[in-house]
């Protein structure tokens, strides 16, 4: 590596630390003020930061590799996690979750269902799903940020111990960076993570209009066009996937049947199913809905989310499209010429592609701004995760009363330990990809069900959500440790068929038993009291069948009025899913050099873009200054 990259990123640490650590004094008020930031950030730098932690490494390194082997309709691998989540929070979720005015999902929960023994049942369990999946994203993390910064920097520095390797040189990377990132978000809280995410964003943005620059300059038309197919750069797909590659490049096909996509419609139809119901859910208990919660009043919640969707996808796509342009053109030979060609070569054609194809000075800023992407990310998680525990298990059943100082002390030592337990689990995953579908597809599995009741169904009660969301997690739990030891099950046995289902596919499974413990825990149980379903239905108006609590609180308040939005809301995120589809498309196309196809995409954001603006803007303008909640 130049002398100038290594300036660029030891400055680049050297100021994110600086800054994190000089704004942390704000966050010494109290858990509002350190997870929160006291509601008093603006909503654009929410947004901003919010748009930074989504803008991952991992996940940049697994988009690579998907864009790279099934071409543009790659992007509808995204829905998987889903990413609509995003529009259906910006059309109407973020307006019902910050009415809330409360500090975390889990307190969030209290609300609706009240806080007796079945209340407080549904509060733990979210509180312990927003811990495991904390945990599973910095294992996700590590696993990501290792093997991209082994890859990238010049130094092999293992750690052995009598000949014994017992950190690999990936590993020791991931440590140094997450313990660097740890420092600033534990010691600053929602100020700290704010702050620099709105840094690193500027220097990813950066970083991706460079790429994109290069590569366009560096790579011709005619190079591209040899590489591609009319296929590769189409969405359009039919039951079955089929790869497209020629001549020397066939072997990418044979990866390609072997992902366990290749019967694209079934899996596409998967994606549509569970995004529908995961959106509705809401945002899980992590940084999205922190965010949510920090806002200052309802409208700049709907704004903050809204403008985390119009900032986050462009540039990422640029720098995804700029980096898989020069690996199309200069990296693809020698990958289908490797006899051993799996996912995982895929995973480090990020690196690869900045180690041996950026020039000095641009490889600088993109590994920053990688960097960047990584420690944002973490950062966002590295917040959230211990809200859960401090404010909902420790400060609610363990001690109640104390000092402020005491409960931000107990949020440093759980940091620690969250941190801790992701990174040990991150020793022992096998890829990126292996747990991106377990948290996509298990773990989220069984969050849907009950998330997706909670807001529509009056007569769904406390012990229906836990009995939900703990059933869920359970058939997860199985299915994780199925995977793990899916080496040692013998071969055609009942155990390793299991263990060798795509986890895509397990996720009707999950969803089905959810449902099931949602429906036997509501009816074998008694209603939520009807004051906490008035109480909450008043204050958060949810459209869905409400009828009862409606007619009941008509008594108290002749004046209120039923949410009919619904119709109108769903045509409004199905316009903002093709709106948030297009900003991914147009930076593909436009790098590929398929002009019509961008100007189609650009045509669609800009039609989307006014729909949105009548629909949806105008109507969020005109929610009452009066819900003002920063102050109560």
């Amino acid at each position: 590596m130049h002398s100038i990259d290594v300036i660029i990123i030891v400055l680049y640490i050297l100021l994110t630390l600086g800054v994190g650590i000089w704004i942390s004094k704000r966050a010494s008020k109290g858990l509002d003020s350190y997870f929160l930031g006291g509601k008093s950030i603006k909503w654009y730098y929410l947004g901003l930061s919010n748009g930074s932690g989504m803008f991952d490494v991992s996940g940049t390194a697994w988009m690579v590799g998907l864009l790279f082997l099934y071409g543009a309709k790659s992007f509808m691998f995204m829905w998987m996690w889903p990413i609509w989540n995003q529009i259906f929070i910006m059309v109407f979720l973020a307006v019902w979750i910050r009415r809330s005015n409360i500090m975390t999902g889990s307190e969030w929960i209290l609300t609706r269902f009240g806080d007796d023994r079945a209340g407080r049942a549904s509060h733990l369990i979210v509180a312990i799903f927003a811990i495991v999946a904390s945990v599973g994203f910095i294992a996700y993390f590590f696993e990501g940020v290792g093997k991209f910064m082994s890859v990238i920097l010049p130094w092999d520095i293992p750690f052995i111990l009598n000949d014994a390797v017992l950190l690999t040189s990936s590993q020791s990377y991931a440590l140094i960076i997450i313990f660097l990132t740890t420092i600033y978000t534990i010691k600053g809280g929602m100020f700290s993570v704010v702050a620099t995410e709105v840094l690193q964003y500027g220097i990813m943005v950066l970083s991706g209009v460079l790429i994109a620059i290069y590569a366009f300059v560096s790579v011709s038309d005619v190079e591209i066009n040899n590489i591609i197919s009319t296929e590769w750069s189409t969405i359009f797909f039919g039951n079955s996937i089929e790869g497209s590659w020629t001549g020397k490049l066939t072997a990418f096909n044979d990866l390609v049947d072997t992902q366990g996509y290749k019967m694209f419609g079934a899996f596409i139809g998967m994606c549509l199913f569970k995004g529908f119901f995961a959106s509705i859910a809401g945002p899980t208990p992590s940084y999205d809905m922190q965010r949510i919660l920090s806002t200052r009043s309802v409208k700049e919640a709907a704004y903050m989310s809204g403008f985390t969707n119009l900032i986050l996808f462009i540039p990422r796509y640029l720098l995804i499209a700029g980096i898989v342009v020069l690996a199309l053109v200069y990296l693809a030979p020698s990958l289908a010429a490797s006899p051993t060609l799996s996912l995982d070569d895929l995973e480090i054609i990020l690196p690869t592609v900045i180690n041996n194809h950026v020039p000095v000075g641009i490889k600088g800023l993109l590994l920053a701004g990688l960097l960047a992407a990584f420690m944002s990310t973490f950062s966002a998680f590295v917040n959230s995760g211990p809200a859960y525990v401090v404010n909902d298990i420790y400060k609610k059943y363990v001690k109640p009363e104390a000092e402020p100082s005491h409960y931000i002390k107990a949020s440093h030592i759980t940091s620690f330990a969250i941190v801790i337990l992701g990174v040990t689990m991150g020793f022992f995953a096998e890829s990126i990809n292996a747990i991106t579908l377990w948290i996509t597809s298990a773990l989220y599995g069984g969050y849907v069900a009950s998330n997706f009741l909670k807001w529509i169904w009056w007569r769904f009660n406390g012990w229906g959500y836990f009995w939900g969301m703990t059933s869920g997690l359970i058939i997860a739990t199985i299915q994780f440790l199925l995977d793990m030891n899916k080496s040692n099950f013998e071969v055609g046995s009942w155990l390793y068929h299991c263990a060798h289902i795509d986890v895509i596919y397990i996720f009707p499974i999950i969803f089905a038993v959810s449902l099931l413990g949602s429906f036997l825990g509501t009816y074998l149980t008694a209603p939520t009291n009807m004051e906490t379903l008035k109480a909450f239905y008043n204050n958060v108006r949810p459209w869905g069948w409400w009828h009862p609590v409606y007619k009941a609180l008509k008594i108290d308040e002749p004046e209120v009025t039923k949410n009919t939005d619904f119709k109108a809301d769903m045509l409004n995120c199905l316009v903002g899913i093709i709106w948030q589809s297009s900003m991914v498309l147009l930076p593909i196309y436009f790098m590929i050099r398929d002009y019509p196809k961008s100007l189609i995409a650009l045509l669609i954001f800009i039609i989307t873009s006014v729909i949105l603006k009548f629909t949806w803007l105008d109507k969020v303008r005109q929610i009452p200054d009066t819900e003002d909640l920063s102050n109560e």
